[in-house]
């Protein structure tokens, strides 16, 4: 037995979502900004990679109240 979503819920998923998105994929490129420059920070490229598994988790999170589960 599932729940539904609101329009506004799912308007609001989406909108998280996008800019979830958005935010992993900028931290993919700062990532390999600082990997690719000779001094490296190793503490900073550690903290940017637990934002991204972060986000990556939250991500899924969303996909899965988004997506209906489907019994077969």
């Amino acid at each position: 037995m599932g729940f539904e979503l609101s329009p506004e819920e799912v308007e609001t998923f989406t909108a998280e979502l996008a800019r979830l998105r958005e935010e992993h994929r900028d931290l993919d490129s700062a990532i390999d900004a600082l990997e690719r420059v000779g001094s490296i920070n190793q503490v900073q490229v550690q903290r940017l990679k637990k934002r991204k598994l972060y986000l990556k988790d939250r991500i899924a999170q969303i996909e899965d109240v988004l997506t209906p589960d489907i019994i077969a």
